[in-house]
This record gives structure tokens, sequence and C-alpha cells, in this order.
């Protein structure tokens, strides 16, 4: 993999094409795993929306789900290792047959339980329990809003999908979600643009100022993510012509600060067949991890897989630029 050079305040230099933006990130260094404390299981690509800015090229028509097999593998090695955290993404992870199953038996190992929401599956068939099922199993519940206005939401989302998504996060508080301390409630924005979020305690004021006053909600934190050039959201940058003015503008934000705090240092991701990958992100690009290392969760060995050496390519400026991007937002002040 090509370096990008490092100029003397410690920015990339800015290649002449997009195609060039590849990098080992700060002076030629191996970018590393440190440990492995979240095992990020994405079920598939099964949703009941079609995002703009979807990285996973999630929709209702998509068919990938999950095997109650890979589950229990998954389960197995959350027991084998203890590892802390099992977040849960997809998708709509709650649209697979066994989604409760894999929560309610991942409770039982101890883990730390964090499903990656997107409110308005709590409207489909069989779903509108979902509040309640969610407490029961103390889990953690990470909800996508891209603004707390309907035409930003509904212009990301589609037509009356914020409407929806604050009744959800309303039943969601009627069951102590954002107000008992032990059911946490966390809001993701992403911006609707192709521009770098804001500072991220900046505008989660705004969230919470805006949609308590307007709408009676509550949520524990806002967490901001930069929209990755993969998939939809990088269809959408051709078309419009912004790609290579957006991926320079990653390249530009660069900020090494943010590499001690990269999700993909601290967590594996699975995919809905049971593959290994350094993020959720690679997995949907299909950059696998070391090919010396185990490939699958049913060859998962934890010692081999800490302090891997991570598949980094362009679009890992994402979470480089600015204050840093990562599933639990910003990682760099």
């Amino acid at each position: 993999m090509q370096a990008v050079q490092i100029t003397r305040n410690g920015r990339p230099a800015i290649p002449n094409s997009p195609t060039n933006f590849s990098s080992k990130f700060v002076g030629g260094a191996e970018l590393r795993a440190v440990v492995i404390d979240a095992l990020q299981v994405n079920v598939g690509k099964l949703c009941n929306q079609a995002c703009k800015h979807c990285h996973v090229d999630a929709s209702p028509k998509r068919t990938e789900i999950m095997s109650r097999e890979t589950i229990d593998a998954c389960l197995k090695v959350l027991q084998k290792y203890k590892i802390p955290t099992l977040d849960i993404t997809g998708g709509a992870p709650e649209m697979i047959p066994d989604f409760r199953y894999f929560v309610t038996e991942a409770e039982k190992t101890g883990a730390k339980i964090i499903v990656r929401h997107n409110l308005t599956v709590m409207f489909e068939e069989n779903q509108t329990d979902l509040p309640e099922f969610f407490a029961e199993n103390k889990a953690e519940v990470v909800c996508s809003l891209p603004y707390f206005l309907q035409t930003q939401t509904d212009a990301q989302r589609g037509a009356g999908v914020f409407d929806k998504s604050i009744e959800a996060l309303k039943r969601l508080n009627a069951v102590g979600y954002g107000i008992d301390e032990k059911l946490v409630l966390n809001l993701v924005y992403n911006p609707v643009g192709a521009f770098l979020p804001p500072a991220q305690t900046a505008i989660e004021a705004d969230f919470r100022r805006e949609l308590k006053t307007r709408y009676d909600v509550s949520f524990n934190n806002l967490f901001t993510i930069t929209n990755m050039p993969i998939a939809r959201y990088l269809d959408w940058l051709r078309r419009s012509k912004n790609e290579e003015s957006y991926m320079r503008k990653l390249v530009n934000a660069f900020n090494p600060a943010t590499i001690e705090g990269l999700m993909c240092r601290n967590l594996i991701s699975v995919d809905w067949l049971g593959n290994l990958f350094d993020c959720d992100f690679n997995q949907m690009l299909e950059l696998s991890i070391d090919k010396n290392l185990p490939q699958t969760i049913f060859d998962f060995d934890l010692e081999k897989l800490e302090n891997r050496q991570i598949t980094t390519a362009n679009h890992c400026f994402g979470c480089t630029a600015g204050s840093g991007s990562s599933c639990g937002g910003a990682v760099a002040a």
C-alpha cells in the first residue's frame, strides 16, 4: 500500500487524484490493533429503509441475513473470551429471524449489548414491543437521527421518517430510555451533504435543547459520524460531482490525534456469513484482515487477532478527519 507523504504540519500531502488517497497513516507507520474489547456483528443487509448515505447499501430488497449457526458461533466467542461488548448492527438487525434469540442469549454471557436501531423499524410487523424488549435485556440503544428538523431528516432517510423517529424516541423514553441511568439511549448524527460533522459537543447541545423543547424527547449522548465514501454515499458523491472535493476535504482535515482512538484498534467486525474484518467499513468493501490470521468467527483466536496489522485504504481518512469518527462518535478533542 502506498504511503501518503506527511508534511511538516503533520498532515498528509494531497495527491492529484482521489484514487491515490491510500495511506499507512502517520510517517508510514503501520496501523495496528491494540485489544479486542468489542465484537461488532453485522447481521445482514435487510432493512425497512434505504437511506441515501448508507454504507451498507441496505434496503427492504436485500436478502442477506445471518444464520442461527453463525450467531451461535458469535455467542461461543463472547463466552469463551469474555469479550466485554457485543455491538449488533445491520441493516435493521431487528428484522432477521434470530435477532431476539441473539440478544437474549448474549445477555446471559454478561456482555454489554449495543443495538444499532433505526427507530422506524419499531413500526414494522411484530416490532412494536421493541422498547420493552430492549429494556428487559439491558441493551444500549444507538439510534440514527440525521437532524432535529423534519426537512433534513426526510431528505436523507425518506418521507415520513422524521415523524416516526420522534414517536419511536417517545416510546423509548416511556420505558425509561434516556431517563433511567441504566437504560442508555444514544443518537447518531450524520451530515446530510458533502461536509464534515460539526463539533460533537456543540451539536449535542443543539439536539438536546431542540428535541426537549419541541418534542419533549430526552437522550444520553449524541455521536457525530463522518459519512464514508462507500456504497450509496459514494454513488451520490459521484452523481453530484463532489467525490474529489470531498476526498480532499477529508485529507485536509487529517488529525494525527485521532489515531490512538480509532475504533478498528479495539474491535473486530463480523459479517453475516461469519467472515472477520477490521471494521464495518472494510467489511462493506470486502477488505479482509491479514490472510495469515483466522478469517472467520468459526476459527476465531483472540491471541492471534489482537495486535494485528489493520488493512487501510482511502476511506480511512473519514475516521481521521477533524475530531475523528467512530461508532462511538468523535475520538479526539
